[in-house]
């Protein structure tokens, strides 16, 4: 009788997850506020440092202070472990002290991992974890690599902290960049628009960290025979590269007519694949045309995919959505595609999870343009970003009232932890039962 209370005190896997963000958001918190974090020493008010915590954490890039100009190198350190650990997921990091440390890895906490990661199955999660680590590391380090010609050439010996930084938030879909300075804060990497290295080094490890860990075991097992690959990876490669490629003609013909065609394809397709989810830019965003905007928003929602250092809805539910609606136009029982058919449950789980990211950042955009009496188009912007954990913005962020700022920490942690996380980790063992009422059809549509 003892041990069945004690068992049902026990946190499930999607609970661990949750409060393990919410932890090192605050430990984080409370490093940044300390004088040592600043570059001129003083001490960071409790709301500055938790936005910039959970910002970091949660792989967003939203800031309040310039990331250059305003925190020490120490500072700067705090953020980039945090984008680290936010990247890999807490429950992945302290599965990896445990290895690293010679500890086993029990039941429970394989079962946290398959969460976290979202894999198919508990066997042989820790060979994943391990390749997962390994991959994270080299991947971040040869993007370091490629970067630091760049940057040694104009910061010397800084340049070599600022190729390891940049490699990591990109990899990780963070954002965040040291390149602001006292005059020119909130800069990113517009000074170097038009460097052709540091675009698609930043834009392929982008790329690499948002297609998720299970894709990466499939191009890695199977090398380029697709017909063997999961459907799920089939499905996350095809929706990315129509995610990357359909925006970038969009913003080619929309925006930047004043460069030439060279110029203006970089700057298309790099806008195109930072909206999911990492944040950087080269061009001024409020520069670009409201439709474009408009755009980026949906793209913004969209996000990564599943397990992986991105945020947002995530590519498969967008495709299990639409290609729900295409077996709906057929007239066809089940969707699927690849010659599989998808099962109900992902199909309803997809739903969900859309609408209520959906409401997520509706009712914060609203929230902040009634609050800050400015233009909704602004603040829905800036609601995506933040609930998508891009990290883009119009630059209305750092002018926010306290109440807007905290609106924008929610919806960075909900969209870090997950829509369906969350509601798992409160509901999870409340089921009444599989009894079923009545049934009464309605019309819709």
């Amino acid at each position: 009788m003892l041990e069945n209370k004690r068992r049902k005190k026990h946190l499930t896997s999607f609970q661990v997850i949750i409060l393990g963000f919410a932890g090192v958001i605050l430990i984080g918190t409370l490093l940044l506020m300390l004088p040592v974090s600043s570059e001129e020493g003083l001490f960071t008010p409790f709301d500055e440092a938790l936005f910039t915590a959970t910002s970091a954490v949660c792989v967003t890039g939203l800031i309040l202070k310039d990331t250059g100009s305003y925190w020490s190198v120490a500072g700067q350190t705090i953020i980039l472990l945090l984008i680290q650990i936010g990247g890999l997921g807490v429950v992945t990091v302290a599965a990896s002290v445990s290895l690293l440390s010679g500890k086993k890895i029990s039941l429970m906490q394989r079962s946290t991992l398959q969460d976290a990661i979202s894999a198919p199955k508990v066997g042989g999660i820790v060979r994943l974890t391990r390749f997962i680590l390994k991959g994270t590391f080299l991947i971040e380090a040869v993007g370091a690599v490629m970067l630091f010609p760049v940057f040694f050439h104009d910061y010397g010996r800084k340049g070599i902290w600022m190729a390891v930084f940049h490699s990591i938030s990109a990899f990780c879909n963070a954002g965040f960049d040291l390149l602001g300075t006292a005059s020119h804060k909130f800069s990113s990497l517009v000074n170097y628009a038009w460097n052709p290295v540091v675009n698609l080094v930043i834009m392929l490890l982008i790329v690499i960290g948002g297609i998720g860990f299970l894709t990466w075991d499939d191009i890695y097992t199977n090398k380029w025979n697709f017909r063997r690959y999961r459907l799920q990876s089939k499905l996350i490669l095809m929706t990315t590269a129509g995610l990357i490629l359909l925006p970038a003609i969009f913003f080619f013909f929309c925006d930047f007519k004043n460069l030439t065609i060279g110029k203006r394809l970089l700057a298309s397709f790099f806008q195109s694949v930072t909206t999911r989810t990492a944040g950087f830019n080269t061009v001024e965003i409020s520069d670009m045309t409201e439709a474009s905007k408009a755009v980026m928003i949906l793209l913004m929602l969209v996000g990564g995919s599943p397990g992986s250092t991105a945020g947002g809805i995530k590519t498969t539910t967008f495709t299990v959505l639409l290609l729900n609606a295409v077996a709906t136009f057929r007239n066809q029982e089940s969707a699927g595609a690849f010659g599989r058919r998808l099962e109900y449950h992902v199909i309803k789980n997809a739903a969900t999870i859309a609408m209520l990211y959906f409401v997520l950042f509706f009712c914060g955009g609203i929230a902040i343009s009634v609050r800050e009496g400015l233009p909704l188009l602004d603040c829905l912007f800036e609601a995506a970003s933040a609930a998508g954990t891009v990290g883009l913005t119009l630059g209305i962020t750092p002018g926010l009232h306290l109440f807007s700022r905290m609106i924008l920490v929610l919806l960075m942690y909900l969209g870090r932890v997950g829509g369906l996380t969350l509601i798992y980790a409160v509901y999870q063992g409340r089921n009444k039962g599989n009894a079923k009422l009545p049934l009464e059809k309605i019309t819709v549509g």
